[in-house]
């Protein structure tokens, strides 16, 4: 049996279709660090980037202060914070490739970056050619698939480019392979959404277009027409969403910063309204969103009544992975893989969310308890895969 035991768990295989799972080594406490994870790689999604959401090109920290995240979400350069003290943006640090323009938090960033993908995917131009495969790569995904995005072409491009820049490549494609990448599940007769007939022609003309724009001598295995829809769902099954927001991070440190009693029900009433304002102008899109993959915590299995929760505290791509509830010595550890929308939705919609998504049929508590429910969805999430059909034919 495949075991890896840490401090405050042990990740095993548990069945063929559900793979690895995490469970707790000691009683873990409501509340309690379970550990906290760096990715192997990440990426910022294509569109958030084009829409001018300023974050580290290699760890996703915001470049802008949490006044200028608010003034530019809402639309208004005349908005003021109070405390900007409790602002961590520190742009004296921000540096760039000098080469394409491209923009890091840090000096230390930038190094890494270029040390492990950068200097493969460097445009190196800061005038955009429109001509440059890896920018038609990246259009190309951008119109296949429009926001609100779950992944990115460009993310599997830094895979790529991390084998090619390793000293031994056969630890890093090792470490990729550590990833569940089944395109279908054969027991219960499904497929990968970003697999689906609607894409199988796209799907050759990325995989087309990646050969041109970069080298894949030491990955050709991932570029034959199986291996390509492989590497496809490796990414949609396993890359973990990152959000990181400088307005959010002010207010989490102002409202812990114990002022005064009027004074923090009148930034309490501050945050509500710009909050208000900013949902006018950019509804429910204010964060630097992005994926990456992470070894460990993609060992963690979903429950739609879960004991765990994945944060992003630190605002960046750093993942920390924190108790909901107090969780018992071996107990399995379980997160939602869903968004709070989708959590709060009928058994029958989180069902059909989790199958295209992640490739299996839930049978959590909550899932079993709801087993009676009707397969059906309320007018709402019926009006919601409405509009969500009508993209999709726009798009093939």
């Amino acid at each position: 049996m495949d075991v890896s035991v840490q401090n405050d768990f042990i990740i095993k295989m548990i069945d063929h279709e559900k793979g690895k799972g995490m469970f707790a080594n000691r009683p873990i406490k409501e509340g309690d660090v379970i550990l906290t994870e760096n990715p192997i790689v990440s990426c910022q999604f294509s569109w958030n980037l084009e829409y001018g959401y300023l974050t580290c090109d290699y760890c996703m920290a915001p470049l802008e202060t949490a006044e200028e995240n608010v003034q530019r979400l809402a639309g208004n350069c005349e908005m003021f914070l109070p405390h900007m003290g409790c602002c961590k943006t520190d742009k004296s640090s921000i540096t760039e490739c000098l080469a394409c323009g491209v923009k890091y938090c840090s000096l230390n960033c930038q190094n890494e970056a270029f040390k492990r993908y950068h200097s493969t995917l460097c445009l190196q131009s800061r005038n955009v050619d429109t001509n440059h495969p890896l920018v038609q790569l990246n259009e190309m995904w951008k119109r296949m698939h429009y926001p609100p995005e779950t992944a990115t072409v460009m993310l599997l491009a830094r895979m790529v480019a991390m084998v090619n820049q390793a000293d031994n490549k056969e630890e890093v494609l090792a470490t990729f392979s550590q990833f569940r990448h089944h395109t279908t599940n054969e027991t219960h007769e499904i497929a990968h959404n970003l697999l689906g007939e609607k894409f199988a022609g796209q799907i050759d003309i990325l995989r087309q277009k990646m050969q041109e724009a970069l080298n894949v001598e030491h990955v050709a295995h991932w570029f034959t027409p199986d291996g390509f829809r492989s590497l496809l769902a490796l990414i949609g099954t396993n890359a973990q969403g990152i959000g990181t927001n400088a307005f959010s991070r002010w207010v989490k440190n102002v409202l812990d910063s114990k002022l005064p009693e009027e004074e923090q029900r009148n930034v309490e009433q501050l945050i509500d309204v710009l909050y208000d304002d900013m949902d006018k102008v950019v509804g429910a899109f204010l964060n630097n969103e992005g994926s990456g993959l992470y070894v460990l915590q993609s060992s963690v299995n979903h429950s739609c009544a879960p004991n765990a929760i994945v944060e992003f505290p630190y605002s960046n791509y750093a993942l920390v992975l924190r108790a909901r509830r107090d969780i018992l010595i071996g107990e399995e550890i379980c997160i939602s893989y869903l968004d709070d929308c989708n959590m709060a939705s009928s058994r029958h919609t989180r069902q059909k969310a989790l199958r295209s998504l992640y490739l299996f049929v839930c049978n959590c508590e909550k899932c079993q308890a709801q087993a009676n429910d009707p397969d059906v969805t309320s007018d709402e999430e019926e009006d919601d895969d409405t509009d969500a059909e009508d993209v999709e034919e726009e798009m093939a």
